[in-house]
């Protein structure tokens, strides 16, 4: 592959020597004679690849040529050469963006090895940037990432429903991104312009429910000093999410159903009914079909929440999505911390892979950790693993009890995850994992052969 470079020195015979072996290797070379020259062309031209520039020179120094090309903001990677280099330069010049220093006189084997790995750096990060706007472009309708059936049809439904006012109900596991689609349903509508309020359900005290949802007047029982107007009259004009609808007591799911077929809230202590003009959209990580059931949620209630339904599915029915929503999550907190991240090739493989039972949240979280303890730009599996804990499952055999515990299954699947877990720390080396689990090779083997086969090559090493 050919690549575009600027070699800038004050040396003629260098630069000679530069470009001839640069073209040999079948790159495009441009000369600059002095830091003036090289920032006219690295301002005036398409981006470099790679600038190679010496340090000390007239009109300027190697520094200015660097800012030059670090102020672009296009990833081109900087090499520094000098025959005056002292530790502090090389800090500095690396704290200021260089890849790397060469000290002259270099071998150009020496030479040769550091642009190769100054080339591999640029065609990563444009890999990445190419593949983060193909995410935007094709798979971020409605703010909704990934390039699954299943999300492209959650996009579709939000894309055909978010133009009428009738209820919806969201389903999925928690996690799933619930909210996200009660939003996109809400900004992709006529009344994107107006509120959008959110209450979570289950987190609302009971004895407040009734005053949070629908106001009170003032004096309506103790502590009422002043009126309110609820976040049904909050939510005017706008639209109102129910989170965790599901948690929501009985007695008020009977008044929650008045409001919802006559479009109306009576405040807790008033006598008269006030007209709302609120969407309403709902959620659950419940199976309400079975709270119906069992008398748990009201029926008449389920069926006016249910006029249109989305569901979420998890992660692990669309693990295609895993690597897109990662790299979302990367820019993410790339620009909330100013820093610049990018994800290593292998990442998200290994994400696809892991179980994620709490689903994009948990994806959300594991990325959160690896941008703030990562030492580079380049997000590797190691960031992820030097902190990560075995995956456990999240029931305990106390959860289990109640519907008949199998003792030996529980305790094989707990060794199978601490198996795999440790082979993935160890980067597959089975010698290395049976070392972290404080057992000896063939012991190890004999465990991680009782589990299809493993999951790396037989080699021991």
């Amino acid at each position: 592959m050919s690549f575009r470079i600027l070699v800038c020195d004050d040396e003629p015979a260098l630069r000679q020597m530069l470009e001839v072996q640069l073209k040999r290797l079948g790159h495009m070379v441009e000369i600059a004679i002095d830091p003036l020259d090289a920032k006219t062309r690295i301002e005036a031209s398409d981006p470099f690849d790679v600038v190679i520039t010496d340090l000390v020179m007239p009109n300027g120094s190697g520094m200015d040529v660097l800012d030059a090309a670090v102020a672009r903001g296009n990833s081109t990677q900087v090499v520094m050469m000098t025959a005056y280099a002292t530790t502090q330069q090389a800090v500095d010049a690396m704290r200021r963006g260089a890849y790397d220093y060469l000290q002259k006189p270099f071998k150009m084997e020496e030479f040769r090895a550091t642009l190769e790995k100054a080339l591999e750096k640029r065609a990563l990060l444009i890999e990445n940037a190419a593949l983060r706007e193909s995410v935007k472009r094709q798979f971020t309708e409605f703010g909704i990432v990934g390039r699954s059936t299943a999300v492209q049809r959650v996009r579709d439904l939000v894309r055909r429903m978010a133009p009428s006012t009738a209820c919806v109900l969201i389903t999925g596991e928690s996690g799933t991104g619930k909210e996200v689609v009660a939003r996109a349903l809400h900004s992709a509508s006529p009344r994107a312009a107006g509120p959008f309020v959110t209450v979570n359900c289950g987190a609302m005290p009971e004895h407040l429910m009734e005053s949070e949802l629908f106001g009170h007047e003032r004096g309506a029982f103790t502590g009422a000093d002043r009126a309110k107007e609820g976040l049904f009259r909050a939510g005017s004009g706008g639209t109102l999410f129910l989170d965790e609808i599901g948690e929501l007591p009985v007695a008020l799911q009977v008044k929650l159903l008045r409001v919802l077929q006559e479009r109306t809230v009576r405040p807790v202590g008033a006598t008269k009914e006030v007209a709302i003009d609120v969407r309403v959209l709902a959620a659950t990580n419940r199976f309400l079909e079975e709270d119906v059931q069992r008398g748990a949620f009201r029926k008449d209630l389920y069926y006016r929440l249910n006029v249109l339904r989305v569901h979420l599915p998890p992660l692990r029915d669309r693990r295609e999505d895993i690597e897109g929503l990662a790299r979302h999550f990367v820019e993410q907190q790339g620009a909330l911390a100013s820093r610049h991240f990018e994800l290593a090739p292998a990442v998200g493989p290994w994400l696809a892979r892991k179980p994620l039972q709490g689903n994009i949240r948990e994806l959300e979280n594991l990325i959160l950790r690896a941008t703030a303890l990562a030492q580079s730009e380049v997000i590797t599996v190691e960031d992820f693993v030097e902190f990560d804990a075995p995956e456990l499952s999240s029931e305990t055999p106390a959860d289990e009890l109640g519907s008949g515990l199998d003792l030996d299954a529980h305790l094989a699947d707990i060794e199978k995850r601490l198996l795999y877990s440790a082979l993935e720390r160890s980067g597959g080396v089975r010698t290395q994992a049976a070392k972290l689990l404080g057992m000896s090779f063939r012991s190890f083997r004999y465990r991680i052969a009782k589990f299809e086969g493993g999951i790396v090559s037989d080699e021991e090493s």
